[in-house]
This record gives structure tokens, C-alpha cells and sequence, in this order.
């Protein structure tokens, strides 16, 4: 497989078996995209959707993901970001910036889970406790 530099957006219930390249599939139901890594090694790309991951913009023609996409698990370690469908490159991270990005991650998705608006079961336990 080659790199690619553009991901055309197409809109599914559920992943193929197969992805195909330069193809971002977007699964609203599910609230994950997914892509094989454009850097062309052929490993599948999984960008869960929440306020503590990966946002998605859709302008009516083309997809944007935020933050970006770093493969540190892949032996490729690519990192991009998808803007407007076009893949733009960004640097390679060190061993240690990874680590660094990673702790980063990690605490920011704490943070958003521990932000989100309990469901009615946490919200009953947490008042039976008060009492």
C-alpha cells in the first residue's frame, strides 16, 4: 500500500471487513470513525467519538477529526491530522513525547468522563448515600 493524503468520508452503521484505503468510515451509532493508517502500512485506525477523544466536524462534503492521529502503538508511529479530508502530516514524536502525549491523553478523558452528566442509577446511588 501507498500513503495518502486525502480520506473520502463514507457514512456506515458498522465497519466492513475490510477497510479500504483512503476511506474514513464514520459510524454515527456507534460514535467511531475508522481508517486504514494513511501512512499506507494497512493497520486499521479506531478514533472512538467523545468529548474526551475525537471530535468530528462533517461540512456537508468532507470530515475533519481533532485532535490528531498519532499511531504510537503501530510499529509505522504515524501522526497526522485530518482536515477538511486531506491528510497533513506532522512530525515524529521521541519515545518520551509520546509518553507525555499519552499521560496527557489519558488525563484528559478522566476529566471528561468524570465531567459528563451521571445517569439516573449514579445519580439514585449518590443520594441514598447522602442519607
Amino acid at each position: 500500500m501507498t500513503a495518502t493524503n486525502t480520506l473520502r468520508p463514507v457514512f456506515v452503521e458498522t465497519f466492513p471487513t475490510a477497510m479500504e484505503p483512503a476511506t474514513l468510515y464514520v459510524s454515527i451509532s456507534y460514535r467511531t470513525c475508522g481508517h486504514l493508517c494513511a501512512c499506507g502500512c494497512g493497520h486499521e485506525v479506531i478514533t472512538p467519538l467523545s468529548p474526551g477523544q475525537w471530535s468530528l466536524t462533517y461540512d456537508g462534503e468532507s470530515v475533519s477529526l481533532a485532535p490528531s492521529i498519532g499511531n504510537w502503538a503501530l510499529p509505522c508511529r504515524a501522526h497526522y491530522w485530518i482536515r477538511k479530508g486531506e491528510v497533513h502530516w506532522s512530525r515524529r514524536y521521541s519515545m518520551a513525547e509520546i509518553a507525555d502525549n499519552r499521560e496527557r491523553d489519558r488525563r484528559h478523558l478522566i476529566g471528561a468522563v468524570s465531567n459528563e452528566t451521571p445517569g439516573l442509577l449514579a445519580r439514585l446511588r449518590r443520594r441514598l448515600r447522602r442519607r
